[in-house]
């Protein structure tokens, strides 16, 4: 690319900044546009701002030079241009869609006020906004109900219970985590939620939502059973933002369809993070997003071919410090098939756990709950997808940290 070449970069989160930051160092300075008022902020990090245990300014990312907040309402293809809510217009060379993904919002009774509000109470748990909103209403003792059992539902679980509220978990799933753990590690953060004194319930449908003028006051599951709640938090997933692209007519399947050069179905616009779709993946996780800033940080400012974008082997990782810790990491297939080995290292005395899955001499998946010594190690036999060593057991993956 030209150095008179203009980087838009709509979208101010994790992948929006890296790349922002990237293009300034290798000398292609982007204009970068956010819609929230707060500084750019690490979302992984939000459980930790409601715990308590960090301010909001600690989870602050380092912002580029030039970023500009507004609302961007359209994107004029044949110009060239991006428009705002503000009025402003911004033309583009190269326009980067990093617009990340919302809070799903169950299709429950009772959830939205006749204005299409959420109650008075009824939190989700996306933003900083949401974060701070939420920690302004926890009181000690408030009753709180998480609805969705996930990554998310179990750090905002654990996060109010740090606050003092009575928190009851309900889940629709059988067990917690469903997607990233294993039953035996999905036991062990039972366990440590209760601990905790989070009420937990499992294959639990919340059918309603009860308010009294305006505020939520209890939720109805469906067989009946009602749970009074001053507040309500919903961690039902997200969904990628595409808005803005199936406006501008750009191909959108579950995200922004992109290329290996992270290209979309326009060759003046690319898309990174949780709202772009590669080879058939929405990641929705932070890793992928970073990787795709590099790699088309690169493209940009050294030209195509430059470097590719062929996918990110995710780890999920939960770090959660304050209070009693809790650590975990699942990564590729935890769930053998037949013929598979699987190794596996438990002590239910420490509520640790460990497992990997090994197929045809190379790890393939694997679960760790609590002392995570091993994970690097782990981690980087399943990316590089090399053959394990002939010699040695197999249980020296686990251990390799000098046991536990």
């Amino acid at each position: 690319m030209t150095s008179n070449t203009r980087v838009v970069v709509i979208g101010a989160g994790l992948a929006g900044v890296r790349l922002a930051r990237r293009l300034g160092e290798l000398g292609l300075p982007a204009v970068l546009i956010g819609e929230e008022e707060h500084t750019p902020y690490n979302r992984v990090l939000l459980a930790e701002v409601l715990a308590g245990r960090y301010a909001p300014d600690v989870i602050a990312l380092p912002a580029p030079a030039e970023l500009m907040r507004a609302r961007v309402t359209g994107i004029d293809r044949a110009e060239r241009q991006v428009h705002c809510s503000d009025g402003s217009v911004i033309a583009y060379d190269t326009l980067v869609l990093a617009t990340g993904s919302n809070a799903k919002l169950p299709p429950l009774r009772g959830l939205f006020t006749a204005d299409h509000m959420l109650p008075e109470g009824v939190h989700a748990f996306r933003t900083m906004d949401d974060c701070l909103g939420l920690s302004k209403a926890v009181r000690p003792n408030a009753r709180a109900v998480v609805i969705g059992g996930g990554l998310l539902g179990v750090s905002a679980a654990r996060a109010l219970a740090a606050r003092g509220a009575q928190v009851v978990l309900a889940q629709q799933a059988e067990r917690l985590m469903e997607r990233q753990l294993d039953p035996s590690a999905s036991k062990l953060v039972l366990r440590h939620l209760k601990d905790l004194g989070v009420e937990v319930h499992t294959e639990c449908r919340v059918r309603d939502v009860r308010c009294v003028g305006g505020a939520v006051r209890s939720v109805e599951l469906a067989d009946g059973y009602a749970l009074d709640a001053d507040l309500v938090v919903l961690t039902c997933g997200v969904h990628p933002r595409v808005g803005l692209a199936q406006d501008a007519g750009l191909a959108v399947h579950k995200g922004v369809i992109v290329d290996d050069e992270l290209r979309t179905s326009d060759p003046h616009i690319r898309a990174i993070g949780d709202c772009a779709q590669h080879a058939g993946t929405v990641y929705g996780l932070a890793t992928p997003a970073l990787e795709q800033a590099e790699a088309l940080a690169e493209l940009l400012a050294t030209g195509e071919g430059a470097a590719r974008y062929t996918g990110t082997r995710a780890l999920t990782r939960l770090t959660l410090a304050s209070g009693t810790p809790l650590d975990l990491a699942a990564f590729g297939e935890p769930t053998p098939q037949p013929g598979d080995d699987v190794i596996q290292l438990a002590d239910a005395t420490r509520g640790t756990y460990r497992k990997v899955v090994v197929r045809n001499d190379r790890v393939v998946g694997g679960v760790l709950v609590g002392e995570l010594g091993t994970v690097g190690a782990l981690a980087r036999a399943w990316e590089g997808a090399e053959p394990l060593p002939e010699t040695g057991p197999l249980l020296h993956l686990l251990t390799n940290d000098g046991g536990s």
